[in-house]
């Protein structure tokens, strides 16, 4: 077989550069848009942006994790073949505009995401919720689970930590559904920082708690971002742990589409992205992570993570370009 197949080697570090270009013009599609109160239209420009990006990389690739299924997305859905069709099959995780919202309204952490990895290696998670708990590295493996309470979560990480849980903080998507989750927090002692979109960034957050001040994140939102997050954490070192929660039959029928058959499995991050992979974010309003696009007249500016987990490597890479 030639190095043309799909069945080439997965070949990281070549293609890690280009992944980062793929998160880059998509935050520039939408820089323009930041503040400008329309959420399709930004998140239609870094669609637009990443797709073509990612078609002009010498990969065959399939997005695993996209924009929804293929009727309900005009572009870079779940199943979507993008790449020349030449070099190594991939499985594509993607968040174009994680936080469409929080552009819109010129609010922080704002991103562009996407990981990459050999075929197979991802979770072809549903377009469902999912109930998740993540932390940062440097804990013994199960020191927290999805089968504790809010209050026993926030206790054996303060005991992990070797501190107290008033401590502890913790962040959370300000949502109706999460209110009795936040009061239980809250009755141990420990912070909460609500989020109000971009649950992506809010694991992430975990990753680098020197610098984010956030110990935990726990709550539901969207499958697809637990996979995504997932990947973030396979690179940064940590812990998440994620369970499908479906309304209907609808949504369970959608599971099994993508091949799960135990509903009430819990999974590790290892079992949501099995292999090394790559991931690239870009800062498009800025935040605890990364900064905002910075725009002056006659050039604008970007920052962007890029990690390699078989590595542990991590870069932030700043990119100026005219306009």
């Amino acid at each position: 077989m030639t190095e043309t197949s799909a069945d080439a080697p997965f070949h990281d570090r070549m293609l890690s550069l280009g992944l980062a270009r793929v998160a880059e013009q998509a935050a520039l599609a939408s820089a323009s848009l930041i503040g400008r109160g329309d959420e399709k239209a930004a998140d239609q420009a870094a669609v637009n942006a990443m797709r073509e990006q990612l078609n002009l990389l010498d990969i065959k690739g399939v997005v695993v994790i996209g924009e929804g299924e293929r009727d309900e997305a005009p572009m870079l859905y779940i199943g979507e073949e993008v790449g020349t069709g030449n070099g190594p099959g991939v499985d594509i995780a993607l968040d174009p505009l994680e936080g469409t919202t929080l552009t819109a309204k010129d609010m922080p952490n704002a991103l562009t995401v996407i990981a990459m990895g050999p075929r197979g290696s991802m979770l072809h998670a549903p377009d469902t919720y999912m109930d998740k708990l993540a932390i940062g590295p440097g804990y013994p493996d199960g020191v927290v689970s999805l089968d504790m309470s809010p209050r026993e979560r926030v206790e054996a990480l303060a005991a992990a930590k070797g501190c107290a849980p008033s401590d502890i903080t913790v962040c959370i998507l300000e949502r109706p559904r999460h209110e009795a989750m936040i009061a239980e927090v809250r009755e141990t002692g420990a912070a909460i920082r609500l989020i109000t979109d971009g649950d992506v960034a809010g694991v992430m957050h975990c990753a680098e708690s020197e610098t984010t001040g956030i110990d935990m994140y726990m709550g539901q939102g969207g499958a697809p971002e637990g996979v995504l997050a997932a990947a973030a954490l396979k690179c940064m070192g940590g812990q998440i742990f994620g369970r499908l929660l479906f309304r209907n039959d609808d949504e369970k029928g959608r599971a099994a589409k993508a091949g799960i058959t135990d509903l009430d499995r819990i999974y590790t991050r290892d079992e949501m992205v099995t292999q090394d992979v790559i991931f690239a974010a870009t800062g498009v309003t800025g935040g605890s992570l990364l900064p905002e696009i910075k725009r002056q007249p006659g050039w604008v500016e970007t920052t962007t993570l890029l990690m390699r987990s078989k590595t542990g490597s991590v870069r932030r890479m700043s990119y100026r370009t005219p306009v």
